[in-house]
């Protein structure tokens, strides 16, 4: 079927077939039919996708796509929002995450976030890493959260910078800095899935370098969702790209295809430029 825009340049109800294979054996997380209104506004239609185990998924399309909203399906950020209402089934190692049994705040351990800008609580470093440990349960004593917090600025590649300043405040820290120690606060509760929304916009090239070499150090051990503008990022870090358009999941495949070879016009047109 070749999928095209409608005369409202919308996919058209004969072309909500994803292009590509959507699925993977062994999913992390899959989600099935998914869609997410904001009161009668369709934000989200029929998004069907899974989420492998330690790889990297990015997510491109242009502004207002619906990538980040679909990105806060995934560990519930949206049930903030009296407005939003998400349907269909998203699960996590088989579990309905939107089931009435489950209680976000694991959920939101087992998925974490880490946003656009670096938000590092007006902590000490080691209280930013240690906060999520504590309030878990998942340290016994002083000696295992100082273990917990080593371990996590080791994975995230700060503690050779911040080792004799665990006691400054996290806000002290370059952005680059704070973004890694954010992403240290995540690792702290032992996720099994990153989602990280547009984690290098705020950042210089340097920094951002630092954050990609990260990602693929990371995704040996997590499963990462990123959503990224930056194209030339999605082609450096992830091993699938998915391309969403007004809403729609158009496309999604392995990055080099999808870069390369892509199965659908609307996502050469975006990859080469002619709108986005």
């Amino acid at each position: 079927m070749q999928l095209r825009l409608d005369t409202n340049g919308e996919l058209s109800e004969t072309s909500q077939q994803t292009v590509g294979v959507p699925f993977v054996e062994n999913a992390r997380m899959t989600c099935r039919k998914v869609d997410v209104h904001y009161g009668e506004k369709c934000a989200i239609k029929n998004i069907s996708i899974d989420v492998g185990r330690n790889e990297v998924l990015a997510m491109i399309g242009p502004s207002g796509c619906g990538k980040s909203t679909f990105l806060r399906c995934l560990n519930r950020m949206n049930d903030s929002l009296a407005s939003c209402r998400v349907s269909g089934d998203i699960t996590l190692d088989g579990v309905n995450i939107y089931a009435p049994t489950v209680d976000v705040v694991p959920l939101r351990a087992q998925v974490g976030m880490v946003f656009q800008k670096p938000n590092p609580f007006p902590k000490s470093i080691f209280d930013n890493v240690s906060y999520g440990p504590r309030i878990h349960g998942l340290a016994t004593g002083k000696a295992d959260l100082s273990e917990i917090v080593e371990s996590s600025l080791i994975k995230a590649g700060l503690w050779d910078e911040v080792k004799d300043r665990l006691h400054e405040s996290g806000t002290s820290l370059s952005g680059g800095q704070q973004q890694r120690l954010c992403i240290a606060r995540a690792i702290a509760v032992s996720p099994e899935v990153i989602l990280m929304d547009e984690p290098c916009s705020a950042l210089d090239p340097i920094a951002t370098a630092k954050v990609e070499e990260l990602i693929a150090e990371l995704s040996t051990q997590y499963s990462i969702v990123i959503v990224t503008h930056a194209m030339q990022q999605a082609s450096r870090v992830s091993q699938r790209t998915a391309y969403f358009h007004m809403g729609s999941l158009v496309e999604v495949g392995a990055t080099e295809k999808i870069f390369t070879n892509p199965g659908h016009q609307l996502t050469e047109d975006y990859i080469t430029g002619r709108f986005g």
